[in-house]
């Protein structure tokens, strides 16, 4: 169970790729594939360019897959209700931000296994994903016309968002989103107002019997700078290639600031971070002696798309805002 949770992470965390805390799941497939060419001509359609090479995309798609959860999250906020979408574990619910929008989407599997099976049976009329299910791109083009996108960690995010708009015809959608989102992102500012000029605000997640933060091209890191709140100097880096910063326990005085955000995963990693918040290194931060820490859900703050860059401005009124 406790390597099942792992792998789940990893899947997770970093689309496969992660740099630092965890190695790459595989994607295998045990069900029996589709048929050759038993997806359905498309008769109107626009080309689309990428990761894979070049797909005919329809031009008003009615049953979308998707193989991702921010490409989930990035088709909902775009207008579209996908059919289907896998998930980071085939036991595992979707995240908390997405807390009742999925009721209509059925779930396929794993990202690191999605059911070929299932995919096939919904019939949809696109697949969207990441580079990462590339392994099964032949068969999922079988089904229909897949789109995958050259995913490369939660620093592209906003390329991602923009990219399915394109794909999908929702450029006017796509920058509604956007014009709501900056709206809030000057509110908070507003109502922050100076009493974090001179602040450090950090961030720190435990995963898989570690733990790290953000660097400021990530997603949580992109959003803090957006909002225009600084980060320790230890996390006010750009960490290539997936803006991820690894720490060990001689780093806890890393993770200090005047405010911390804490995040953790599974059991395994609460239990962990119980275990570091008894250190003496962990008791004399500033953030801990100062009563300035508060716990976010990790997945949030990791989401990587514009639901869950709504949700983690919700955490920062309420914190630092409404509890400040």
């Amino acid at each position: 169970m406790h390597n099942k949770m792992r792998c789940r992470a990893i899947c997770f965390l970093i689309g496969s790729l992660c740099a630092f805390l965890f190695s790459a799941c595989g994607i295998t497939f045990t069900e029996t594939p589709p048929t050759p060419n038993s997806a359905s001509p498309v008769a109107n359609c626009r080309e689309i360019q990428h990761a894979l090479g070049k797909t005919c995309v329809p031009d008003d798609p009615q049953k979308l897959v998707t193989l991702s959860l921010q490409t989930l999250a990035n088709a909902l906020i775009l207008g579209i209700q996908p059919v289907g979408s896998t998930n980071q574990d085939i036991e595992y619910i979707f995240p908390r931000y997405l807390d009742g929008k999925t009721k209509e989407t059925k779930p396929l599997g794993s990202n690191a296994q999605p059911s070929i099976e299932k995919i096939s049976l919904l019939k949809p009329d696109l697949i969207l994903g990441w580079q990462i299910s590339s392994g099964s791109y032949s068969l999922l083009s079988r089904i229909a016309p897949t789109v995958l996108y050259d995913w490369q960690g939660t620093g592209t995010w906003r390329r991602y968002f923009d990219f399915m708009a394109e794909v999908l015809g929702r450029e006017e959608s796509a920058q509604e989103a956007w014009n709501n989102y900056y709206k809030r992102v000057e509110a908070l500012k507003d109502s922050l107002g100076n009493r974090y000029t001179d602040k450090k605000i950090s961030f720190v997640y435990f995963c898989c019997n570690g733990f790290g933060s953000q660097a400021l091209n990530s997603f949580s890191g992109s959003i803090l700078e957006d909002v225009e709140l600084q980060r320790p100097k230890s996390q006010a880096i750009t960490s290539l290639p997936y803006g991820e910063i690894s720490f060990s326990e001689e780093d806890i005085p890393k993770a200090d600031g005047d405010v911390l955000f804490v995040a953790a995963y599974f059991e395994s990693d609460k239990a962990y971070l119980n275990q570091i918040m008894e250190k003496p290194l962990w008791k004399s931060l500033k953030a801990v002696q100062q009563n300035r820490v508060y716990v976010v859900d990790a997945e949030t703050w990791r989401g990587g798309n514009l639901i869950a860059a709504n949700a983690m401005i919700d955490d920062l009124y309420k914190h630092l805002v409404n509890n400040p």
